[in-house]
């Protein structure tokens, strides 16, 4: 199977994207023009209604800048339709992270998840946002302001490339449509850090992540659908044929063999 290698500008980080994660072409990506099409279909399905929605509080995610994501071919296949690890963070602006939440505490933004395979957090411009960790329920929240943008970034720990599928606000990453683990996403290889700064727009640029307004979200402007705004997820996929935790070669039948009372040379 193909794939595609993003890598992304500005910083020594290096990601691979899948082949078959959207169709060629800007308006496959979910581009601007997309945008405005889906909201001019909201607007007529609304025409006539005298019932005005309430704006939500808090944030969501808008259409950002354009920034310059590059893809090159590599090669991945899954060693499983199911992801070996999942995680979430949820985000808000300070008082509704305080709504959200009654004890909580400041805690590191990068974070283990998929057996401690990967570690990631939330970054805000040059800095990571301050992160929060709910008592009891222990949820992980990030604190943001509308206006502001982010990034996803993904470390990878292990000794073996990883696939990354990550969403926001339940909206895959790459296609702008709704997430699920049978989309294909990024590369990482051992060692090396990923950093997703927006929504694909074509096979060379994305959408910068943007804090918004619910009404003015990605979600809502393109599907009318805010159910699942203010929440980030990634899903790990392993390589078929490969154990991610695998040493240098030769290195764990030399320990089987280490001997505590060698003789001296």
């Amino acid at each position: 199977m193909k794939l595609k290698t993003a890598f992304v500008l500005g910083a020594a980080l290096v990601a691979f994207l899948l082949n078959s994660c959207a169709p060629v072409g800007g308006g496959g990506y979910g581009s601007p023009e997309a945008l405005s099409a889906a909201t001019s279909r909201d607007k007529s399905r609304s025409a006539g209604s005298d019932y005005v929605p309430q704006e939500r509080p808090g944030l969501a995610t808008g259409w950002g800048a354009e920034k310059a994501s590059k893809l090159q071919d590599v090669d991945f296949v899954r060693a499983s339709s199911k992801p070996a690890g999942t995680d979430m963070v949820f985000y808000n602006d300070s008082t509704g992270i305080e709504a959200m939440t009654g004890y909580k505490r400041k805690v590191s933004p990068m974070q283990t998840a998929a057996g401690e395979m990967v570690e990631w957090g939330i970054k805000g411009g040059s800095s990571f946002l301050e992160t929060y960790k709910e008592n009891g329920y222990g949820r992980r929240l990030v604190e943001g302001g509308k206006g502001g943008t982010y990034s996803i970034v993904v470390k990878n720990r292990s000794k073996s490339a990883l696939e990354i599928v990550a969403s926001v606000d339940g909206l895959d990453v790459q296609d702008g449509k709704t997430a699920s683990f049978s989309k294909r996403g990024y590369i990482i290889a051992p060692g090396n850090t990923l950093e997703i700064e927006g929504f694909r727009t074509s096979s060379s640029t994305v959408a910068a992540f943007k804090f918004s307004s619910v009404s003015n979200s990605y979600a809502n402007m393109r599907h009318g659908d805010t159910r699942n705004v203010g929440v980030i997820g990634i899903a790990v996929f392993t390589k078929k044929g490969v154990n991610p935790w695998t040493w240098m070669p030769g290195e764990v039948n030399q320990r089987k063999t280490a001997n505590p009372f060698a003789t001296a040379p």
